[in-house]
């Protein structure tokens, strides 16, 4: 499938911008709040972190990060969606035990077929990020070969159009399923 809308590229300041009003966002939900809170952007290496196609990845994670927490009764105390240059990301406040939010976020990015391409954070209300490892899962595998991702990714040993070619092919064949 080509991408015909895709939008320009952005830059590191502007990622990193975006990293630190994410964080700001987060403090203020924790302080309003004092509630763990489930983080979710994409995975999108390089410079072009808004397309359609991203778009539509997003459509399906917030569909699925919703109607996981509908499954579970947990109660919502503040969400929205944030449509930015820089990638989209969603945030969650929930009335649940942080380990508990983690776990089962951990398990939805590990069972959908697009849940490798979904960052999913559960930050504690003291501001702890709880990490797969701590949890007693594995550290998630690259995109392209069965090595952990972040080996991958250090060493850059995929060449980047690789990578986004294989995540966006991915995307490519989870739309076209039906």
């Amino acid at each position: 499938m080509q991408e015909t809308s895709a939008m320009p590229g952005v830059s590191l300041t502007e990622v990193l911008d975006a990293k630190d009003q994410r964080a700001q966002r987060q403090q203020d939900w924790r302080t309003r709040w004092q509630s763990p809170l489930l983080s979710l952007t994409l995975v999108t290496p390089g410079p072009v972190k808004d397309s359609i196609r991203y778009r539509n990845c997003m459509g399906v994670a917030l569909q699925a990060c919703d109607q996981l927490l509908w499954r579970n009764g947990w109660k919502v105390l503040q969400r929205e969606v944030f449509w930015l240059p820089t990638g989209p990301e969603a945030l969650w406040c929930l009335d649940q035990p942080a380990q508990l939010i983690k776990n089962a976020v951990i398990e939805l990015e590990d069972q959908h077929p697009l849940g490798r391409l979904w960052d999913i954070d559960v930050v504690t209300p003291q501001g702890t990020m709880l990490c797969r490892k701590a949890s007693g899962f594995a550290p998630r595998r690259c995109v392209i070969c069965d090595d952990e991702a972040h080996v991958c990714s250090r060493s850059r040993r995929h060449p980047l159009a690789q990578v986004v070619g294989q995540i966006e092919q991915t995307i490519d064949d989870w739309l076209r399923r039906d």
